[in-house]
């Protein structure tokens, strides 16, 4: 299993990970002005588009995770990487089906809903355990937030579910209502 999908030690009750290395960057974006987490380079030059790698500098990076705000990647220099300037789409900052949950095996919203539509459950979560278990995982440079997707991939799943849930129940109400001659 890779690091970034160990449970991290360096984390706050926040979840936010503390760069002890270098306390005075500027954890704050300057857009939205929300707390980053740091995030390595070589994450950085994974996902920028080929004509924005050359303003890839030596600055410390963090990700910004704010749904609103169009920034992803800001560094202590000024450095700053917009949704239009990454070649794939940033789980965060988009929704609906095409909405990746799962970087490094491919998995996106729209999988994991048609399956519970299809069997009322999902095996994406137990699919992609088995997957980081096997040391299969680059999520630390596949995610663009730099951190494993399970937690993603997870949320997401009991979310469907329990929107397909409740579906399944107000068909169900209505359709008893409908049967009814009252």
């Amino acid at each position: 299993m890779n690091d970034c999908c160990a449970v991290p030690s360096s984390t706050g009750a926040s979840g936010i990970v503390v760069d002890r290395r270098n306390p005075n960057l500027n954890s704050r974006c300057s857009t939205c002005e929300k707390q980053g987490r740091p995030v390595g380079r070589q994450t950085i030059l994974h996902h920028v588009k080929h004509e924005q790698l050359d303003r890839v500098n030596g600055d410390a990076y963090r990700y910004c995770a704010d749904p609103n705000c169009p920034v992803v990647y800001y560094g202590d220099k000024g450095a700053c990487f917009t949704v239009d300037d990454l070649r794939e789409p940033v789980a965060v900052k988009i929704q609906g089906d095409a909405r990746p949950i799962c970087y490094c095996f491919g998995f996106s919203e729209g999988d994991a809903r048609k399956e519970i539509e299809r069997t009322g459950q999902s095996t994406i979560p137990a699919t992609v355990s088995g997957l980081i278990k096997a040391g299969m995982c680059a999520c630390e440079v596949r995610n663009p937030a730099g951190v494993c997707c399970l937690s993603e991939v997870n949320r997401t799943v009991k979310r469907l579910s329990a929107e397909h849930q409740a579906s399944v129940h107000i068909l169900g109400v209505q359709g008893w209502r409908g049967n009814s001659t009252s």
